[in-house]
């Protein structure tokens, strides 16, 4: 039987914190923006931290501190495997890195900016493939099946953006955000099947050890005392 770990509760904030702040950062940074400048379906996140935006620091920060977030929830997601916990880690330091390596005005590829940011993205869909378990216990976020899903999913939102960003289609923004969104809140939904398992095993540890005392209990029947 695999026994399952609560995650502690400073994982748990991180992983809520995470999709919060991601969302209400970009939110925050695109109004922020003279509105016939930016735009949130046509422009990508990465512009609002670009040196020109306004108020580039409020998504530098937001990248930071999400980025932040997802390290803390990878070491704390301890009912995961190991490999899908780094995977997370490197995922949110190469996070890190796109705010520290922006994009350049008038720089059609700003390679420090694209590797990080292509780094984070593969680290972001291939880490629950890394860290699903097998076992009759194991929390719903982290089986096979599920993970695969969840991994597939942030593949095809991560090839709508590359087609976006390749065909110049306008809705690069649109499709960068639903991605963004996604990879933010798989970690908090692994988090929270953990924490449900953690809570459902001693009722299913209980009921078996009922279980065993009825079976110990029955038997032939004492002879009648004389």
């Amino acid at each position: 039987m695999v026994i399952v770990r609560a995650v502690p509760w400073w994982g748990v904030v991180s992983s809520a914190a995470a999709p919060v702040l991601m969302v209400g950062g970009w939110t925050v940074a695109a109004r922020l923006q003279q509105p016939h400048v930016y735009s949130q379906i046509a422009d990508t996140v990465s512009a609002l931290a670009a040196p020109g935006a306004a108020d580039r620091w409020v998504m530098t920060v937001t990248f930071l501190v999400v980025g932040a977030c997802d390290a803390i929830t990878g070491l704390a997601l301890r009912p995961a495997r190991a490999l899908g916990r780094l995977i997370l880690i490197a995922g949110a330091v190469a996070g890190v890195l796109v705010a520290a390596n922006p994009e350049l005005p008038g720089t059609r590829f700003p390679l420090p900016h694209m590797i990080w940011a292509a780094a984070g993205c593969a680290a972001m869909v291939t880490w629950p493939a890394g860290a699903w378990q097998r076992g009759p216990s194991v929390p719903w976020g982290l089986r096979p099946v599920v993970s695969a899903g969840a991994g597939a999913g942030l593949v095809a939102l991560l090839a709508w953006v590359g087609t976006e960003l390749i065909t110049a289609g306008g809705q690069a923004g649109l499709a960068e955000r639903t991605f963004g969104a996604g990879q933010a809140l798989w970690p908090l939904a692994v988090v929270v099947s953990c924490q449900y398992g953690h809570q459902a095993q001693p009722r299913a540890g209980t009921n078996k050890r009922v279980d065993v005392v009825a079976v110990q209990n029955t038997g032939p029947p004492a002879p009648p005392s004389p």
